[in-house]
């Protein structure tokens, strides 16, 4: 085994006690397998913001915090060396997601609650098509600690190390644009 290989094999041992104490929620499909996507309710602490379709987000207001399983994506895609075929893997996992967060907020009674969603990921190149807005962290010591925080994820992730670390920013998605887009 590799060193990443035994990294992962560790992180997959942790992953349930953080996932314990995280208090984030398995989203599963339609078949009742969990997906890419861990989720829980959050309070907005950040800037007011106006999303592309109009929406307003201020302070307090309620979104659904979303991440990623990394260790469930970084098993997936750790066979591919392309890192074409790895961003693919990974879009499509999220993409299938999608429509199980809008089961889910429904489900939890969160539809006439949330604004919408948000996110913290270094991996934002093609979020647009998803639906997603993306935002800088202003805040520089947040970023920097969200930064050391994603290294790992990172260095797993790529086949390649660029000097330049990537760096984090928000996701935000409206909730109307999560339902036009991914209610099935």
């Amino acid at each position: 085994m590799s060193i990443k290989e035994n990294f992962l094999h560790i992180w997959d041992l942790i992953d349930p006690v953080y996932y314990h104490f995280s208090r984030l929620e398995y989203i599963e499909n339609k078949r009742g397998e969990r997906t890419i996507m861990r989720v829980r309710l959050t309070k907005y602490k950040g800037r007011d913001l106006r999303l592309k379709d109009g929406t307003e987000i201020h302070k307090n207001d309620l979104l659904i915090k979303i991440h990623l399983h990394n260790v469930k994506l970084l098993k997936q895609i750790h066979a591919y060396d392309n890192e074409l075929r790895r961003a693919l893997v990974t879009y499509k996992s999220v993409q299938d997601s999608m429509p199980s967060i809008v089961n889910y907020i429904q489900l939890m009674g969160y539809t006439n609650k949330i604004k919408g969603l948000i996110g913290i990921t270094t991996l934002h190149k093609g979020c647009q098509k998803l639906g997603f807005e993306v935002y800088p962290i202003r805040n520089k010591y947040y970023k920097w600690f969200k930064q050391i925080a994603l290294l790992p994820i990172y260095f797993l992730s790529c086949k390649k190390f660029n000097k330049e670390v990537p760096v984090p920013m928000y996701l935000l998605m409206s909730k109307d644009t999560l339902y036009k887009n991914y209610n099935e």
